[in-house]
């Protein structure tokens, strides 16, 4: 019998429902945080003269420093704790996004930017980790997808904020809001526990107990990981580089005036589809993989949630009215982003505790380097031959995503060790 999302908290204990929530805030406000750029970027380009290449650039910068923050902070996370490198990373990225506030120039606001990525990679995997050493087998999938979901109010909220706030106050305020975040890092400090499996292994390797166990970070290229390192590294690749290059693109191509290759809503327009994109689209789409993953298995579910956008991106370019741009883009934002939530499921099932975090860092967050040039390329192409025309790109990378799923492993049901 299927549990609700109600009743899965209802049955969790106090300890796992922090973690649960200290991770999908910690989500949530990566995304109000991260997305504030993209929300803005109209005014941006318009005040600091930026081209689309260039904009598209600020955003790479961004990509390209969350996967080496994935990496740093999934490091730490092996070696301080989850906890402590949650909150690390929180902090990192609300005090670069008021920095981003304060930059009068491009290479000023680049500066804040590529910090803010380190932060903004760091929270995923150590999130993710601590949720998936918190849970139990059964309740994994869809604990890990509840964070993942959080992504979309955390984007929804960043609308609501940016729309009203850059209209009278300046897209300065809307960055200077991005501090609020860091307060959430003194909750996560007094009221959330560490993970108990990662406290296992430090004090194990503390005492030197149990060396023949410990491995290091190598193990992941070593039979039988490396296949499957490998192949979840591509899969996070074709999803980033699709998803971070029509959803940076996204909010100017509805904002920009037709002239210049949009679709002329207008700053509180593009607000008002994004908030009722990722309300009716991505959340919905977040929460329902991790159901969908229990139900078919994970590789048929990654298929299912990236088979779809690569064939309704292209309808969702040629579409013109208000009513088709909602009803497309939300069906393209539920199963295109909720494919994300898998990558958590099925990372932490493949990799043992000793390195779950580095290995998640590595798979998902250098993918996001990899990925890093997307928001440039769609950017050049769009300056060349429009935005629309180069979500086509975006949907050939779904496509490939989707062909990738067949060299992963069904995890469903694996007990973490």
């Amino acid at each position: 019998m299927a549990i609700s999302p109600v009743e899965l908290i209802r049955q969790a204990t106090p300890g796992q429902r922090r973690t649960l929530l200290a991770a999908a805030l910690g989500w949530a406000l990566d995304a109000f945080d991260a997305m504030l750029y993209s929300l803005v970027l109209a005014l941006l380009m318009r005040d600091l003269g930026m081209t689309k290449t260039v904009a598209g650039f600020l955003g790479t910068l961004t990509l390209l420093a969350s996967g080496l923050g994935g990496m740093l902070f999934g490091f730490l996370a092996d070696r301080i704790g989850r906890k402590q490198a949650l909150m690390a990373s929180i902090l990192t990225y609300s005090v670069c996004s008021f920095a981003s506030g304060l930059a009068t120039s491009v290479a000023m606001l680049a500066a804040a930017r590529f910090v803010l990525g380190l932060g903004m990679g760091g929270e995923w995997n150590t999130g993710a980790t601590l949720v998936a050493e918190s849970w139990p087998t059964e309740f994994r999938a869809k604990a890990i997808a509840l964070v993942q979901s959080s992504w979309a109010p955390g984007f929804a909220v960043a609308a609501l904020v940016a729309g009203p706030v850059a209209r009278y106050f300046g897209w300065r305020a809307v960055f200077f809001v991005g501090i609020l975040p860091a307060v959430v890092t003194l909750w996560i400090r007094r009221r959330v526990p560490e993970s108990e499996m990662w406290q296992g292994q430090a004090g194990r390797e503390k005492t030197g107990a149990d060396r023949k166990d410990q491995v290091s970070l190598i193990t992941i290229f070593r039979p039988p990981y490396v296949k499957y390192t490998f192949a979840l590294l591509l899969f996070n690749f074709f999803l980033l580089f699709s998803w971070w290059g029509l959803f940076t693109w996204m909010p100017p191509y509805l904002a920009l005036p037709v002239e210049q290759g949009g679709r002329g809503f207008g700053i509180i327009g593009m607000s008002t589809l994004m908030v009722l994109l990722n309300l009716f689209g991505m959340f919905p789409g977040y929460v329902s993989f991790g159901w969908v993953a229990d139900s078919v298995g994970r590789r048929k579910a990654f298929f299912i949630y990236t088979f779809l956008p690569s064939l309704l991106i292209p309808l969702y370019a040629a579409a013109r009215s208000p009513h088709a741009l909602l009803l497309l883009g939300a069906v393209v934002a539920f199963f295109g982003t909720g494919a994300f939530s898998g990558s958590g499921i099925i990372g932490s099932e493949i990799f043992p505790t000793a390195v779950r975090a580095r290995a998640l860092g590595f798979t998902y967050n250098g993918a996001r380097m990899m990925s890093a040039l997307s928001p440039l390329i769609i950017g050049r192409i769009g300056q060349a031959k429009g935005l629309g025309w180069a979500f086509y790109l975006c949907a050939a990378g779904y496509l490939l995503a989707a062909l990738t799923t067949t060299q992963l492993p069904e995890t469903k049901g694996k007990q973490l060790d």
